[in-house]
This record gives C-alpha cells, structure tokens and sequence, in this order.
C-alpha cells in the first residue's frame, strides 16, 4: 500500500527522476549493498543464508549492469530503487531485507563518497601523465631560448624548460588539492539512516574497512546533509582546469604564424570547411573553453547549497550531473595537454631569434649599475632613457655608440654594457633560486624527477 492516494503526474516524475543520470553509480551501489548485507549477517540482523542469497542476487544484477541486459523499468526512480526492485524480482523477498538500516540518504551519499574518490584517483593518474609529458619536454628543450612575456609583451628572456616547468608546478598544486579531496572522501556516511541514526546494532566501522573508509561520519545528520567533498572535488577541478586554459591559450598563440614557436601534430590540428591551408589548434582552443564549464559548474553546485536547510533534500539530487560532467571534462582535457606537449615540436630558432632583441636585456645593464652603487630607481630612469634613444632611432641597445652609452651615465662603460648583451648572459645571469639559469633549472628537474 502507498502513502499516495493518486499517482504521480507525469511532469513531475519527469522531474523527480534522476536514473537517466545516476545509473553512473550503480558499481557503487552494488559494492555498498554486498558490504551492508555481509554487515548485517555478522551483527545477526539478517540470516547468513539471507546475505547469500542477497550476495548472490547483487552478483547476477551486476553481471546484467556490466552486460547491458539490466531490465530498467519505466518507475524506477533511480538507480537504488532499480537494483532493489530487480535484486527481489532474482532472489524474492529476501530482496527486500538489503535495505534494512539503510536510508536513500545515507545509501546515495555514501555511492556520491566513493564515486567522487574515484574520480579523484583517474584525475590524479591523468594529471601525473601531463607532469611527465612536462619534464620530458623540459629535458628535451633544456637550453632553447624563448621570450619571456608579461603584459603579452617581451619581458626577459627564459629557457623553454623554465617555461614548461612552470606547469608542472602549477598541477603539482593541483595534485595537492585532490589528495585533499580524496581524503575528504574517506569518511563513511553509511549508517545515519534519514538522518538520525538506525535503530539496529550495526557496525560501521566493519563497512567502512571493507568498502576503504577510513573512519566514519561522527554526526549523522551532517552524514546525510554533507556534500562538501563533492564542491571540493569540483573546485579542484575548476582551477586544474584554470590551469589548463593558461597553457591552451600559450599553444594558440606559440602556434600562430606571428610566433611560429611551435606545430602541433597532425592528430591534434583541426582543418577548415573552405580554407585548404589552415591548420587550426582546436584542442589547445577547447582547453580553454572548458575551464568555465567547469568552473559553472561550481558555481551552480554553490548556488544548490546555499541556505539550505537541514538534512537532506531533494535538491541535492542535482550534485549529480554537475560532478559527473566536471569529472568527464577535467579527465578529457587532461589526456588532450598531455598529448599536445608530448607532440608539439618548437621551432628553436623562431623561439632564439625572438629572443635575441636586446632591448630584452635593459633590467640586465640596470642591474649592473646597481652593483656599481648606483640606486636602482635612478638606474632605471638612465636605461629607459637609453631603450628610448635606441627605438625612436630604429635600433638595438647593442648598436648604440660608445659616446651615447657614456653620456647617459658616467659608470657605464661601452664594453661592459655590451658584454652584457651578449643572449647567454642575460639567461645565466638569472641564477637565484628558482631562476632560468641552467644550473637552477636542472634543480628543478631532478625536485620534479624525485615527486614523480
């Protein structure tokens, strides 16, 4: 018998359904039921010969997932009352008793908990395969010069390892952040019931071993309500992608014919409908295209949560696609810079002779007054005096005359400054920690060997 006198109107269950979407979370599902139902046998809940009936039954169903013969009925909800309702229809009533102790609360949280700590895990591998794509990119272009850019303008010249390392740190931040994300999800809601607990002797502790929880949730109605693990998850992801976009956005511009710093292979190039010559960077373009999508997707999960009232509600139902989709995007745009940098072949000696302008090399000779004792303030105003008298005349640093060098600053001597403008110099020079000279940036290589 129902509670409900009058059926549901079709708009509604329309509405109200979420199988089309989570039917994802159905290996979560069957491995949560086989641990509960092995709990409640051991805690004397349910027969022994009941579990095995109900492990036996769970197996067939998983087979009918895996095969796609799994008989989803037009009323199944979701994914839960679906392989509730097939598990009884296998091994008959006995099907019933597996949701005993157990809420669709804490059943879906506890499906969302290791779902999400998957999701982390191929992110993660994903993530390593990018970093390794970087250090040997870095390896292979230890010493090619390149500008270095700020404001899209030459900025100091740098070596393309430098450059490509600073990826790699940026998605070893990354890494940091779903490693949180994972160990946010090591904490088992199972057992919270609705919202209150259960009124049966149950051993939580005995799931969470068996399903790799660490610990259990400490308050049930937090249990329930809890989706911070998924936001997390999402915001991880959001700035992963950030990241992405960043370098996406460089393999646009390296690969046009104005830099012509670099050609990305055929498998990762686009042609055009009309134009025979064009070769576009369509994945590098898609990079950054999805890290808004995902970052909306924070966003709305933000706005689902915000002010809403405890315990759980049926607008977290909506936690669902907005991390399923963010997962799917974060692995796909991943696997697509990891095949963009193993692939991408730089034209050195575009990158060298785009470095070459020496007016790159102006906070060089301002330095080297600073080490004659002169404040770098004044030093800086006699430098771009002399950047000033080199363009206005259409030529370099190097080609001015020693009289105009001398007239600009008593200390500055010819010959020093153009030793300094020598391209080796201005790159070695940089030789601070975390600086482009070789010596640090080979440190960096073997930091970045050691984490891999």
């Amino acid at each position: 018998m129902s509670r409900f006198a009058e059926p549901q109107d079709p708009v509604f269950r329309e509405l109200n359904t979420s199988l089309g979407f989570d039917r994802r979370l159905w290996r979560e599902d069957l491995d949560q039921s086989r641990a509960h139902a092995t709990m409640l046998a051991a805690r004397g809940i349910i027969a022994e010969g009941e579990r095995d009936e109900l492990l036996r039954g769970l197996d067939a169903v998983a087979a009918e997932l895996e095969g796609g013969t799994f008989p989803f009925a037009p009323d199944d909800e979701d994914v839960h009352m679906a392989v509730e309702r097939r598990l009884t229809e296998l091994v008959g009533a006995v099907g019933g008793k597996l949701h005993t102790a157990r809420s669709r609360n804490d059943q879906v949280a506890t499906d969302v908990a290791l779902w999400t700590r998957g999701a982390v895990d191929r992110a993660l591998g994903h993530l390593r395969d990018l970093q390794h794509a970087l250090v040997d990119a870095a390896e292979r272009h230890l010493d090619w010069p390149l500008p270095g850019y700020t404001h899209l303008q030459r900025a100091q010249p740098v070596y393309l390892s430098h450059h490509l390392l600073a990826y790699f740190w940026m998605l070893e931040r990354d890494r940091t952040r779903l490693e949180a994300v994972r160990a946010a999800t090591e904490v088992l809601p199972l057992g919270a019931g609705a919202l209150a607990g259960t009124n049966f002797d149950i051993d939580r502790r005995m799931v969470a071993e068996q399903l790799g929880f660490s610990t259990v949730a400490p308050n049930s109605i937090d249990a329930v309500a809890n989706r911070d693990f998924v936001v997390d998850f999402i915001s991880a992801a959001a700035t992963c992608a950030t990241h992405l976009s960043r370098l996406g956005a460089e393999v646009v511009l390296w690969a046009s014919s104005e830099f012509g710093f670099l050609v990305l292979p055929d498998a990762w190039s686009s042609g055009s409908s009309i134009m025979p010559q064009k070769k576009n960077p369509d994945a590098a373009e898609l990079l950054r295209a999805k890290a808004p999508r995902i970052a909306g997707h924070l966003t709305a999960l933000l706005g689902v949560q915000h002010a809403l009232p405890l315990t759980y509600n049926k607008d977290l139902q909506e936690d669902k696609e907005h991390l399923f989709d963010a997962a799917d995007t974060l692995e796909l745009v991943l696997q697509a810079a990891t095949g963009m940098v193993a692939g991408a072949r730089f034209d050195r000696e575009r990158m060298a002779a785009a470095a070459s302008d020496d007016l790159i090399a102006a906070t060089d000779v301002a330095d080297h007054l600073v080490k004659l004792g002169v404040p770098f303030r004044e030093c800086h105003g006699v430098v771009a005096g002399l950047v000033r008298t080199a363009v206005e005349s259409g030529r370099g640093l190097g080609d001015l005359r020693d009289d105009e060098l001398r007239a600009a600053h008593p200390k500055l001597e010819p010959a020093d400054v153009r030793g300094l403008l020598v391209q080796s110099s201005w790159l070695e020079s940089k030789a601070s920690e975390g600086g482009t000279a070789l010596a640090r940036v080979r440190e960096q290589l073997e930091q970045a060997r050691a984490l891999l």
